[in-house]
């Protein structure tokens, strides 16, 4: 491991991304523990606690996305949901409205800069919309519990609304999610991995302390009686863990290979007949892009009907949305097949394999080249997608059903769920795979370089 690590490193523009990676990464982390001015984040987050345990809720995981920045009311309490909703929203519009599909085909990078600059319009819009609705919350914890929030904020009224506190919330919570949002693109441009993935990831690993801290305390070691979690329950958890990781590298790694053949194909100056080949079509060709927006796609409801407050229908839907219910499983299953196809169709282009196939004399056997090659592609992905999408779905429900079912905290069940391990462990196979095709790239260019000294 040090020496893959010491390897990594030796190569100049490699280091400089890492570095710039982890930098980027700290400073989301400084941000999750500033709180919103005027605000006392300890106390907020001890009310948090009391108020979500002994049962599965909504916040909780949420404060799992954000690494705890949430239940703290922190300046990026929101983290990239928001954008992550606009993003599906812009995504959805695409498909649906065939001048953006037309824009983009003729002039692809006009048209991914005009929807970049959409995406983060409506980001602003739904952190600031959020960010009223977290106010509210934060005003009835207040009620509830004086001293979350200063009282000079609070006596600056106008028509009895507090304006003052309301403006510092959604100044600052909007501010936090799009300087998240800025730091995710700039890791992705200049920096190693998925920037938004990745923050998310950060979030995750965060809460690994608080888990851990959590088993101790509910295995009660310190006592000779039992404690609230059992030694059966923790190994059947810890199974289903090693079943998560296993379940996600084969599904993310797993590929049928659809043989090619190529009439004429020119290798160097030679000319070879009958050349074969083959085309890798992924069995979950979108990774864990479905988990994270059919998760971001019911949090952001769920989350509305809850900050609402109770009385209201939007709290009734925050109810039936709250993880570990029978409503939110089969809503989160649906979307995760819905959004596992939906982004294979958006990003996996059969006509355009087909043409170039074509152009280039290859062939697969027993298929007619052109459309039939296309239908043929479309079909093929269609089914093995389904394949994928279905133990997606069923790697994300099982550890929070098995979890209920052994009657886990849910502050353990959320980290050993399907839906935290499905991100972290994707996220990290994603970023190992580019950080090999950097140091692969690297390995070639220095042979070429090589190669012409010598020709010298």
């Amino acid at each position: 491991m040090i020496r893959g690590l010491a390897r990594l490193l030796s190569v100049a523009e490699l280091r400089q991304k890492i570095i710039f990676t982890l930098m980027m990464l700290l400073v989301c982390r400084i941000g999750a523990y500033i709180p919103v001015p005027g605000i006392n984040g300890d106390l907020a987050a001890d009310l948090f606690r009391k108020a979500t345990g002994g049962s599965q809720n909504l916040f909780q995981l949420m404060d799992v996305f954000s690494g705890g920045a949430f239940a703290q009311m922190t300046v990026i309490a929101l983290g990239v949901m928001p954008y992550i909703s606009a993003s599906i929203i812009m995504q959805l519009m695409m498909a649906l409205i065939p001048s953006f599909q037309r824009e983009i085909k003729e002039n692809p990078d006009v048209g991914k800069r005009k929807m970049g600059k959409w995406t983060r319009f409506l980001t602003i819009l739904l952190a600031a919309f959020q960010a009223i609705l977290f106010a509210r919350y934060a005003l009835g914890l207040n009620a509830s519990q004086p001293g979350i929030i200063v009282s000079e904020i609070l006596s600056i009224t106008a028509f009895n609304v507090p304006w003052l506190f309301f403006l510092i919330v959604i100044l600052t919570m909007t501010a936090g999610t799009m300087l998240l949002m800025w730091i995710g693109e700039q890791i992705t441009e200049k920096g190693v991995g998925n920037g938004i993935s990745l923050i998310i990831t950060l979030g995750i690993l965060s809460s690994l302390p608080t888990t851990i801290g959590a088993i101790i305390r509910k295995l009660n070691l310190d006592s000779q009686e039992a404690g609230q979690l059992s030694f059966s329950s923790l190994l059947v958890l810890m199974t289903v863990f090693v079943f998560i990781i296993i379940g996600t590298i084969l599904v993310i790694q797993g590929q049928r290979k659809i043989p090619l053949q190529y009439a004429r194909r020119v290798v160097g100056r030679h000319e070879t007949q009958g050349g074969r080949a083959y085309i890798p079509l992924k069995v979950n060709y979108a990774g864990v892009i479905p988990v994270i927006f059919a998760s971001s796609f019911l949090l952001f409801p769920a989350t509305i009907g809850q900050l609402a407050g109770q009385g209201s229908w939007f709290a009734n839907i925050g109810k039936w949305l709250a993880p570990g219910t029978a409503v939110y499983s089969i809503f989160y299953v649906t979307l995760i097949i819905f959004f596992t196809y939906f982004w294979t169709a958006t990003q996996f282009h059969p006509e355009q394999i087909a043409s170039d196939m074509k152009k280039n004399g290859a062939f697969i056997p027993g298929i007619r080249q052109g459309r039939p090659t296309q239908d043929f592609l479309e079909s093929t992905m269609n089914r093995i997608t389904f394949a994928g999408a279905i133990f997606l779905a069923i790697i994300a429900v099982l550890p929070s059903v098995i979890g209920k079912l052994l009657k886990v905290d849910p502050s353990i069940s959320y980290f050993f769920g399907g839906t935290s391990l499905l991100i972290l462990v994707g996220v990290v196979l994603d970023t190992t795979k580019q950080v090999e095709s950097h140091m692969l790239m690297k390995r070639y260019e220095g042979f070429m370089k090589k190669g012409r000294t010598r020709r010298g």
